[in-house]
């Protein structure tokens, strides 16, 4: 008798991160939603989860996944929270069951010192979902990423479902969110709002310079289907801004959208468990070291705009004609691309691609967000000082 193998879309993946069982329960076979919540020292998640539970149900089955975590390093302090926690939800899980929703929460998972951190924690409850999904065999699976300290709109749920239904090209999408203000004092509001507007700011000005993926880039607000996640090589291990990174690489492998139809609300506590983001962000904010009124200059977006809208030009150049390329350009961005040597980017970009259309889907990859992010701070000091908020919005809204 001869046994058929089904090959599942996850298991090579599965078995090159050696993905562990975290979860023994069978998944549904309805289940098409995975929220993924990491968990370190958050004494408020069931606020997180009750939100969840509110939520009108979607069509699809849905799993929450809570992974608590710690490194191995951890203090007696820090694990006994971790385990005190993991029995509150245990707890809170039982006495609140809802049919077409699950809870499942897992650890405290010890992470590795070197690479215990945001990044870690979240790609292991993702690569969980995988394990799940691929059990399903289930690639259109949605993967939905949150925080332990994030409420979600009672429409939440059913928002993420229909967005990929209207849009089944996308392969992952970045969620509305506005963080909680309720209680906070003077300073600190003035500092969240001042932290939004530079995000939004940031979003549109990356937009107007000709940047083709412009995106807010919150680790609690964004899903992604989980043939792209695994496409993509999964979450990566950074102790923070692995949300950024990731959602940077995911639009090389395809389009990645906005749901704007429900809101997050992430916390705007202050926090310096991680070393950049929105809680030690206003943290320095609060301690006088960070002054959020101040912001890149729009002219270093103007001076963008105008290299991106010649960037054909450097299709099949010759060294001395990208040289004499540079000579047309602002001085910010020339000597940018001298310093950073972008002539091998664009020798490597002319040696693999056979047609313009080909050289301009893949300019993009080489002068990538973390490229761009490169120039400005490049830029900025040297060409232009930071300026004030207020009066580059009012410029970029010129346009």
């Amino acid at each position: 008798m001869q046994v058929l193998i089904t090959a599942m879309f996850a298991n090579n993946y599965l078995k090159k991160n050696a993905v562990p069982v975290l979860v023994p329960e069978i998944p549904n076979t309805h289940t098409e939603i995975s929220v993924v919540i990491p968990c370190y020292r958050e004494p408020e998640i069931i606020q997180t989860l009750k939100s969840l539970l509110l939520c009108r149900l979607p069509d699809s089955g849905v799993e929450v996944i809570i992974l608590i975590n710690h490194s191995e390093t951890a203090s007696e302090v820090e694990k006994l929270q971790n385990r005190q926690t993991k029995s509150e939800i245990k707890k809170w899980i039982s006495e609140n069951p809802k049919e077409g929703i699950a809870f499942f929460v897992v650890g405290p998972v010890e992470l590795r010192k070197k690479w215990a951190g945001a990044g870690l924690a979240r790609k292991s409850g993702m690569d969980e979902a995988i394990r799940r999904f691929n059990h399903l065999n289930r690639p259109e699976g949605i993967l939905v990423s949150l925080d332990a300290d994030t409420l979600v709109e009672e429409n939440y749920l059913v928002e993420i479902e229909n967005y990929f239904k209207q849009n089944p090209n996308q392969v992952g999408a970045t969620i509305t969110f506005s963080h909680q203000t309720e209680g906070l004092e003077k300073k600190h509001l003035e500092g969240t709002q001042l932290y939004e507007k530079y995000m939004d700011y940031y979003k549109k000005a990356l937009e107007f310079a000709g940047y083709p993926y412009p995106m807010f880039t919150v680790g609690s607000a964004f899903a992604v289907k989980a043939e792209a996640y695994v496409k993509r090589g999964g979450m990566n291990r950074r102790q923070a801004g692995e949300d950024f990174y990731f959602l940077q690489n995911l639009v090389q492998i395809g389009p990645v959208g906005e749901i704007t139809g429900t809101t997050v609300y992430p916390s705007a506590r202050l926090s310096d468990r991680v070393p950049f983001g929105t809680g030690p962000v206003l943290q320095k904010w609060m301690n006088g070291e960070e002054d959020l009124t101040k912001t890149y200059n729009f002219q270093a977006f103007a001076d963008l705009k105008q290299f991106f809208k010649v960037k054909n030009n450097f299709f099949h150049s010759s060294e001395t004609t990208f040289q004499k390329l540079l000579e047309k350009l602002p001085v910010s961005v020339a000597e940018f691309l001298k310093e950073d040597n972008f002539w091998l980017e664009i020798s490597d970009l002319n040696n693999n691609c056979s047609s313009l259309k080909t050289f301009q889907n893949r300019f993009f990859q080489k002068f990538n967000a973390f490229k761009i992010l490169k120039f400005l701070n490049f830029s900025h000091g040297k060409y232009y000082n930071k300026a004030d908020l207020e009066a580059q919005i009012f410029q970029l809204q010129k346009f």
